[in-house]
């Protein structure tokens, strides 16, 4: 994608640039939510960095291998719900859709995220 601002991947209904481009742009995130956004459009976007630098450590993978050929084409993400669970845990529900070689599918999770740091 280029850089010019548009509106942001994560569905929010906001511009990149005021959503979570200034996430990838190394503000912080305020909530789990806002970085489960953030990341689902690191997906889109590509951003291996940003995704392995908010992945927590201990379950974190070796490699994404972002590029892998064929590339879903990611389709939207919605935000079920957010439990947060004290000051350093939450856990997010989201649906995210996507097509892989023509055919649709959507990952429905519940994750858990937690403050490492004072960081989401």
């Amino acid at each position: 994608m280029n850089n010019r601002d548009e509106a942001c991947p994560c569905g929010s209904g906001r511009m990149y640039s005021a959503c979570c481009g200034r996430f990838h742009g190394g503000e912080d995130a305020p909530d789990a939510a806002s970085l489960m956004r953030s990341r689902y459009c690191a997906y889109v976007r590509g951003l291996e960095t940003y995704l392995n630098a908010t992945w927590h450590p201990a379950t974190r993978p070796a490699t994404l291998e972002l590029d892998a050929v064929p590339r879903p084409q990611w389709l939207g993400l919605t935000i079920k719900s957010q439990v947060p669970l004290g000051d350093r845990h939450a856990t997010v529900e989201f649906v995210a859709r996507y097509k892989l070689n023509g055919r649709a599918f959507k990952l429905h999770e519940t994750s858990r995220f937690e403050r490492v740091d004072g960081r989401w």
